[in-house]
């Protein structure tokens, strides 16, 4: 992974586009938001303890599938 300080898009030799840096810095805050949630909104989202604990560990550059090319 490379960073061009030309723009603020990082970009991967196996991607097809690059993933602005806004999109990775955003989701790791959604996935370190997840971890203060309590179950009553774990519950709303649909989703466990587990699954909230597993998803929040993640790396920061493990984007969703939206965000990638």
């Amino acid at each position: 992974m490379t960073f061009q300080s030309h723009s603020p898009t990082l970009t991967c030799s196996h991607s097809h586009r690059g993933v602005r840096l806004a999109d990775v810095i955003s989701v790791w805050h959604q996935r370190r938001a997840l971890r203060s949630l309590d179950d009553a909104a774990l519950e709303d989202l649909g989703l466990t303890r587990r699954e909230a604990w597993a998803e929040s560990r993640r790396a920061f550059w493990d984007l969703p599938q939206r965000f990638r090319g």
